[in-house]
Formats: structure tokens, sequence, C-alpha cells
């Protein structure tokens, strides 16, 4: 499956902050976005989901253009920013209401089986943003839209997570974005770099110094 955002023109109050927007992903690949605080990644990851409506955007699935927003498909799974999961929500009852199985998750993160019973807000932020990881990639979808999977997650983690969408992209198409960018690049098949409200495919790392992105010497 390939999934393709084009033509996006968004603004606020009048100024425009998204225009010149091509975003491609495609299943077997993980796709990623990188840019700036504030420039607009999450955005970005909202039109692409449906959650925020630009003056222009194009969505193509395959080639066919898609007019309904993709939150209101099945294939299309989507890890906001925030918390999703309401904190009184206990954990084992999160992975029954999403089909998934509790027992497959604790042989990837062990440390978490004391909380099988807890509710959520018994966890702290990171351990929040590992259950909420995991439960998006894991579930059934054909895209997946993963924004900020590694905010406040400690660096073992965050390695747990990468194996994972290493795994999981063989069937799915993941875009994701993050302002953690050696993770980033250690786990993408293709980077966009997103700047002055523009898309920039990167062809080579070394583009993301030329672009002033990373200071030089950054990559070393």
């Amino acid at each position: 499956m390939i999934f393709e955002l084009d033509n996006v023109e968004l603004y606020f109050k009048n100024k425009r902050i998204l225009h010149g927007i091509y975003l491609k992903g495609e299943t077997g690949k993980v796709t990623s976005i990188l840019g700036h605080n504030g420039c607009g990644k999450s955005s970005l990851m909202n039109i692409a989901f449906g959650n925020l409506n630009p003056k222009y955007k194009l969505v193509r699935i395959d080639g066919k253009p898609i007019l309904k927003p993709l939150y209101k498909t099945r294939f299309v799974k989507f890890l906001p920013q925030h918390n999703f999961i309401p904190k009184d929500m206990k954990l084992l009852y999160a992975f029954k209401l999403f089909e998934l199985d509790w027992n497959y998750f604790i042989n990837d993160f062990e440390a978490f089986e004391i909380y099988k019973n807890s509710r959520f807000k018994n966890l702290s932020g990171g351990e929040r943003r590992i259950v909420e990881t995991y439960i998006i990639l894991k579930c059934e979808s054909k895209i997946v839209f993963l924004d900020e999977p590694f905010s406040h997650v400690s660096p073992l983690y965050i390695e747990k997570i990468k194996t994972l969408i290493t795994k999981e992209k063989k069937n799915k198409a993941i875009i994701l974005s993050d302002h953690m960018y050696r993770h980033i690049i250690d786990c993408s098949d293709n980077i966009y770099l997103l700047k002055n409200g523009a898309t920039k495919k990167i062809e080579k790392l070394k583009e993301l110094e030329d672009y002033k992105y990373l200071n030089t010497g950054h990559l070393n």
C-alpha cells in the first residue's frame, strides 16, 4: 500500500504555515519527518490523519484520491503527541479493547508485568508512552502514523520500540515524526525535512547539515 499526501496549504490567522508539501509512505518502509520545533510536524501528521483541516490537501492511497478523513477508515492508526487512552482505564482492559495479547507485550517489556491490573494514571509519562506506542504499532492496520513515539522514553525502551517498528513495517507503511534525529536516522528508510513550511526529501544525510537542520559535524 502506498500513502501520499500532496498539495497541502495550512494557514493560522492568515499566516501560511505549510505549503509545497509532499509526503510518501509505503508498505515495508519507515518514512520519517524531521524539522525544528514549531515547524509544523505535528500539524502535518494531524492533516494526514484527518484531525486537522487545511485550506487544501490531497490524500492518495495507491494512487487514488481519498476524500474522507483517514480516521474514519479501519486500516489507519495514529499515535498523537498527547495520551489518547483514558488515565483511569486499566492496562489489561486496554489490551482487550484493542484485541492484543498482554502476554506478548510482557515478553518484550518484562518490567511492565507489575502493571497488569494497574490503571494508566499509575504509570510515568514515559511508561504510558511505551504502552500506547506498542498498542498503536501492534493493532491491526495498514498505515501507522507515530507522532513523537520516543518522547520521555528511556534509552533502553527506545531501542525496543525501534526494533518493534522494524518488525511491524514488514506489513505496514509507517510514518513517524520525532525530534530525536539519531533514532529517526537509525530506523528510517526515507526521511523528509520540513523547513519553511515545505518538505524536502533527504537523499543523503549530509543534506541535514546543508539545510541547517543539524550543525556541521553532528552526523559524525
